[in-house]
């Protein structure tokens, strides 16, 4: 026991028990390629093993912002793990990349095992979602950086396409479709808004409302972003994609024009698919106008692949057999930016 460590607020056998409660979910994440145990100083990965002729590694990090007050308020830290995946591989996967492995960075004020597990089993249950195996990562104690109860997750991941199938949307047309896929809520973008509405609003986070089928709005605010990996995946596997864009931060606004060239703009149209009765809320709450959010958040569409319109139907039959649901949600028009119809 390092006793003038723990002096400092720094616990090294708390450390040394998450690691080995930690192992089994990590465990779980192996996939071809996986290759040494929890505990080195590097992850590895055995790209041979997956025969590609010239591959093309794309690379993914991020966090999962200030949602992670809400787990704090809520003491939920089992999601938010997939939220950290999510982010990560569903932005790999807008080139077309497989994500092959995923490392992940828990800074903590004060080591609680069980707390950290909670956290690493998300992340866990996010690299299975994905196929990705969970090669390493670090859990930094940090007493005097983090306020008592918080701590904050980032991640890392690495994905392969074939250089051949790479998709980098120079390939975008006009008239080409965008199919929108659903969103499971706000997914991990925005909450410095949501946070600030709820507050001025003084919204209880374990009302249940029934817009939202029962469930408590504190609930519906941490359901994890959904992993597309999978499904979009066998998409481009069939289908001829031109392009794909995650809906993240900026929503619509800044996220679809990335795929876009010169001259080309994005016409969508509203009522083509669901946005989810959060978002009503919020716009209602928050006193937001309609158009700005969009803006702002994903309103129900986590993810577009952008296709010529002859494949929209095969991408969508796709989709639906995964249990996604998709929809044409617009097209690409001579002009620029993102306007809703």
């Amino acid at each position: 026991m390092a006793k003038s460590y723990e002096n400092a607020g720094v616990n090294l056998e708390a450390g040394y028990e998450v690691v080995r409660r930690i192992k089994q979910h990590v465990a779980s994440t192996s996939r071809i390629g996986t290759m040494g145990n929890i505990g080195s100083f590097g992850g590895m990965f055995d790209l041979s093993l997956l025969n590609y002729k010239e591959p093309i590694l794309v690379s993914g990090t991020d966090g999962v912002g200030t949602k992670l007050k809400l787990a704090f308020q809520l003491d939920k830290h089992d999601t938010v793990g997939i939220d950290a995946v999510a982010m990560c591989v569903n932005d790999v996967l807008a080139q077309g990349a497989e994500p092959l492995f995923f490392l992940d960075y828990v800074a903590i004020g004060h080591n609680v095992p069980e707390k950290v597990e909670a956290i690493v089993k998300g992340v866990s249950e996010g690299c299975r979602q994905a196929g990705c195996a969970l090669v390493g990562g670090e859990t930094a104690e940090m007493p005097g950086m983090y306020q008592n109860g918080e701590y904050d997750i980032a991640g890392f991941t690495t994905g392969v396409v074939e250089k051949k199938k790479l998709i980098d949307a120079s390939r975008v047309k006009h008239k080409d479709v965008l199919i929108g896929i659903a969103s499971t809520g706000v997914h991990s973008n925005g909450f410095s808004l949501v946070r600030k509405i709820v507050s001025d609003n003084s919204l209880d986070l374990g009302a249940k409302y029934e817009e939202f089928g029962g469930k408590t709005l504190g609930e519906v605010l941490l359901t994890p972003t959904r992993i597309y990996v999978k499904q979009v995946l066998e998409v481009i596997r069939k289908c001829d994609v031109h392009a794909i864009c995650h809906i993240t931060g900026g929503g619509f606004d800044e996220n679809i024009p990335r795929v876009l060239h010169e001259g080309q703009g994005v016409e969508i149209q509203e009522g083509s698919w669901e946005i989810l009765p959060i978002f009503w809320m919020l716009e209602k709450w928050g006193g937001i106008s309609h158009r700005e959010m969009f803006n702002i958040f994903n309103m129900g569409i986590g993810m577009v692949v952008v296709v010529d319109k002859a494949e929209a139907q095969s991408v969508i039959d796709i989709l639906s057999s995964y249990g996604e649901r998709a929809s044409v949600i617009g097209c690409v028009v001579e002009g620029n930016g993102v306007k809703i119809l």
